[in-house]
């Protein structure tokens, strides 16, 4: 019995050395994409305490690239890795911090190269997405893994998915009246305050006439309710949220939507 003990436990940490020898700086294929479990060499449980985000455009013209960003807060909070994976299109390395793995998950996926140091309670990573050449929607997924920075991969370690992030790809630039502003006249501001308890003030600018909607989603992408839904000129234009006493503190998004035309920000309350 105790031999049969000894034989798991030495063919467990071969296992655990070979992983890591493979993957020494980062790893692939542990988004919800490959139906994955998430950074289990580190603890088999996801935490909430832990949050992962993508920010960037949500609209693409099909073959079209732009920079988006990976953050990652929470968690023991020294080091961070992280795992992204486009679901059609492509995503590429802007710098030394990310790399993709193409021998085991072609052009699809991001890692980082080795374990990225916190600075403040949130680290980000850079990165490139490239539409594919149909008209579409597309999903980037990520996971993020925040841990304690002694090198061995323990239940002291926190990691959770990331909100899926939707890319809808058009055929064609969106065409305006010259009389009417330009597209990049469509803007989300950041709330001020942010951090804010319990009320903020939210402002947009419309570049045209017609109907705007203002939801409010969780970190895991659920709407928590519509702030606004109804007919606004263009121009500029703001309210004063007041969150909702049963909202927990942590982090939220906005979405802005008018036609076909939407824009997201993070907010965060702290009570």
């Amino acid at each position: 019995m105790k031999t049969n003990f000894i034989i798991v436990i030495v063919f467990f940490s071969v296992i655990v050395f070979a992983f890591k020898v493979q993957y020494p700086t980062g790893i692939v294929g542990l988004t919800e994409k490959d139906g994955a479990m998430g950074c289990i060499c580190h603890n088999f449980e996801k935490s909430d305490s832990v949050f992962v985000w993508i920010e960037g455009p949500d609209s693409l013209v099909l073959g079209a690239s732009a920079e988006y960003k990976l953050y990652l807060s929470g968690g023991p909070a020294v080091e961070g890795g992280f795992n992204i994976a486009a679901l059609i299109g492509k995503v590429y390395s802007i710098d030394s911090l990310t790399q993709r793995m193409e021998y085991v998950q072609g052009d699809t996926q991001l890692t980082h190269t080795q374990p990225l140091n916190f600075v403040g309670d949130t680290i980000y990573w850079r990165f490139v997405y490239q539409a594919p050449d149909s008209v579409t929607t597309d999903t980037l997924y990520s996971v993020g893994n925040s841990v304690n920075g002694d090198g061995i991969p323990t239940d002291a370690d926190h990691w959770n998915f990331g909100r899926k992030f939707v890319i809808t790809i058009y055929d064609a630039p969106i065409l305006v009246d010259e009389n009417i502003l330009a597209v990049n006249d469509f803007i989300l501001y950041q709330n001020y305050p942010n951090p804010f308890n319990p009320s903020t003030t939210i402002s947009w600018k419309s570049n045209k006439a017609g109907r705007n909607v203002i939801k409010l989603y969780d970190i895991n992408g659920n709407e928590i309710e519509t702030l606004i839904d109804g007919f606004h000129e263009a121009g500029n234009h703001s309210i004063v949220y007041q969150a909702n006493s049963s909202l927990t503190s942590g982090i939220y998004f906005l979405r802005l939507i008018s036609g076909n035309q939407s824009q997201t920000k993070k907010i965060v309350l702290m009570k």
